[in-house]
């Protein structure tokens, strides 16, 4: 599988949804809402998550995960004084646990330790990707009930 990034278009809004919408579906499913109701409240979520990260990170890449040339995923970053912030990455539920995420990290940690800069996520506490950024070698630096910001660096 190769993997490939292209910047965001205005075409991408219903992909970017359904990908969104892939990281509630455990919790959804437990909710007794007709589907109309599971759609709106998830496109008001997304709506909010996505007018957050513009106006927080106005300055951030947001790209599509390609695999193969076919959009799997979904990776916003920013680069910041200090550090290169991966504000979101998710991929679609079969592109999970297989290994494709950990080849688009270490790009990102290649690239800062370019610039002699870290890599930093916040990472929701019950999220399995934690196994992942430890495993590369990701320290917590900070946390709250429900995220831990993970770091990495070049020379800890």
């Amino acid at each position: 599988m190769t993997v490939t990034f292209r910047p965001v278009k205005e075409e991408d809004e219903d992909f970017l949804f359904r990908v969104y919408a892939s990281t509630r579906e455990e919790e959804m499913a437990r909710v007794e809402w007709s589907d109309a109701q599971k759609e709106a409240f998830l496109r008001m979520q997304f709506d909010a998550q996505s007018l957050h990260y513009r106006e927080r990170y106005p300055e951030a890449s947001l790209e599509v995960i390609l695999a193969d040339g076919q959009p799997v995923g979904r990776l916003y970053k920013a680069m910041l004084d200090d550090e290169i912030r991966i504000i979101d990455i998710t991929l679609l539920p079969r592109y999970r646990g297989h290994g494709a995420g950990t080849p688009i990290i270490r790009r990102i940690m290649d690239d800062a330790a370019k610039i002699d800069k870290a890599v930093r996520i916040h990472v929701e506490s019950f999220n399995r990707s934690l196994r992942l950024f430890h495993r590369l070698g990701f320290v917590p630096v900070e946390e709250s009930e429900v995220y831990t910001l993970m770091e990495w660096r070049k020379n800890p």
